[in-house]
Formats: structure tokens, sequence, C-alpha cells
């Protein structure tokens, strides 16, 4: 059972135009607008866009459409794909992302290092998906091309958090995540430090995220120590759920959708197979999982028994 919620929420949807949103997803967003409107909470639609690379029109078009399949709503943020381009892409706040990076470098300069490293050479010289370190010794440039920015974690590094799902957690930083990057190579915010800024910005009280996000809401954590004006995110309560497999038991993930795939909207039939799994995941009658308006009354109920 969730533990109590925070006095006052604000929560955001913060999906990435990286591929079609597929049942992961989609429970995810349910359940984040569930707990909010429970509590009667504000909530934003955030939407990630810095790896413009794999930014593709309709997948910034689905978000939207899954939004209003699913039934959802969201108090603040884009009502389209123009909207957002024109006022909310992330774009537009790349100054404070630099200003967070340059505060980080110039305060903690034996932190942040730089990595010349190719992918190919990450993952020969990594273990289990954990960065080695093997460029610790690298100073920073700051007008250097092709350099990614990490920063330094201690050995023994532990982040503490009282979970809503998962109750006490401690996360062991150093070999979850290790080293990891605050700027990407080319010279644009990694994903750690600008979802940092861009949750304080909004005032996100609530983050609800997959159990396999532990590891980023560690980082996170720790990181917003380092950033002056982020203490707040230090405050934010955290749920982090369990996972929605597809059919052959792995994780679902944008990334390994076929080409063919178009998404939860054009697999799943219909809103109620999410719905079934938000109300397995809240510990509701199966009942409950007959429309978006079942599951509220439902999560209402037994919130108050």
């Amino acid at each position: 059972m969730l533990s109590p919620l925070p006095a006052s929420v604000v929560s955001r949807l913060a999906p990435t135009p990286s591929g079609f949103l597929h049942l992961g997803n989609a429970v995810n967003f349910t359940l984040t607008w569930l707990l909010v409107r429970q509590a009667g909470g504000t909530l934003h639609l955030r939407i990630d866009d810095l790896d413009r690379a794999r930014v593709r029109p309709q997948y910034l078009e689905n978000i939207f459409r899954t939004i209003d399949w699913l039934g959802l709503d969201y108090d603040f943020g884009p009502t389209g794909p123009d909207d957002f381009e024109q006022n909310y892409s992330q774009r537009h706040y790349l100054s404070d992302y630099a200003a967070g990076l340059q505060v980080v470098s110039a305060a903690n300069p034996a932190m942040v290092y730089a990595c010349r490293c190719s992918r190919t050479e990450l993952a020969r010289t990594s273990l289990d998906g954990i960065y080695p370190g093997t460029c610790r010794d690298n100073q920073v440039e700051n007008d250097a091309a092709e350099v990614a920015w990490r920063v330094r974690v201690p050995e023994e590094a532990l982040v503490c958090f009282e979970d809503l799902w998962q109750g006490p957690v401690q996360v062991a930083l150093d070999r979850e995540l290790g080293d990891f990057v605050i700027r990407k190579k080319d010279g644009w915010p990694a994903y750690q430090l600008a979802s940092i800024i861009d949750d304080v910005r909004l005032g996100v009280t609530l983050i609800v995220r997959g159990l396999d996000l532990l590891p980023s809401t560690a980082a996170q954590l720790w990181l917003a120590q380092y950033l002056p004006g982020m203490e707040a995110f230090r405050r934010v309560q955290f749920g982090h759920h369990t996972l929605v497999s597809g059919a052959d038991g792995a994780k679902l993930s944008k990334s390994t959708q076929a080409s063919s795939q178009r998404g939860v909207m054009a697999e799943a039939g219909g809103p109620v197979v999410v719905y079934r799994v938000v109300a397995q995941l809240l510990g509701l009658p199966v009942a409950a999982a007959s429309s978006l308006a079942s599951l509220q009354a439902a999560l209402g109920t037994a919130r108050n028994a």
C-alpha cells in the first residue's frame, strides 16, 4: 500500500518524444494522474526533448494523442506539438542548464572531469553497465568539442530516502550507476542535471517512476546538493512502482520497440488494458478497472478506509 502523500502535491508527466509511448508509459501516466487528482494537486506536462537527434514529429504528436486516449488532463503545459515547440521545449531553458553546469564545475573542479570514451569503449571496459572512471584524470575544458562531462561519484556513496511504494530505500550510487554524465559530447546538458532544474522550476513535490529509475533518482538527489537553489529537489517525495513487462518478460521501452509497432494505442485495443494494470499496482479490485472514473473512486475509497 502507498504511504501518505505530501500535503501539497505538484507532479508532472515527463515523456520523451523518442518513440511511440508503450504500455509502461501509459501506466505511469495514469498512476501519476490518479495520485495527483486524489490529493487535489497540480499536474504539469513536461516533455523532455534534449535528445534532439531522436525527436520525431510523429512521436511528439503521439504524446498528446495518448494522454487524450487515456482520458487524462493536466493543469499546465503545451496544448499540442506547435505550442510545445514554440513555448515549452527544453531548448528555451538552455541558459538555465548551462548556468547549472558552470556552477557545478567551478565550485567542484575535482568532481567534474572530461570523458572522451565512445560507447564502444565504454561497453568494452565497463562492468555491468557501470562506468569504470578511466578518464578521471582529465580536466574539463569548457570549449572542448566531443567531450562529455562526468561527475566523480565517491566510493561507498549511499543515497537514502523514503519511497511511497518501496518504503526505506538505500542506493549505493557508485555501484549502481558510477560516474554519470551531466553534459553530453554535443555540449547539451544530460538528463540527470536537466531533470533536477526542470522539476525545481515547476515546483514539483511528487515524482512517480518505474523501479528501473531508482539509480537515476539517487543520482539526482546526490547531484542536487551541489546545485545552488536546487535544495527543494531533495524534499521531493518519490514513488517507484514495479515495471510493466512485455509478452517475453522483458521490460518495455521505446528503444526496444520494433519499427512496425505504433505504441500502446495501436496494441492495447482500449485504455481499459492500462487501467487493469494500474488497479493491480494499486491493490484495487479488478472491477475498478472498468473506467478511469471507477479507478479514481476506488482509490479514494481505499485511501479513506
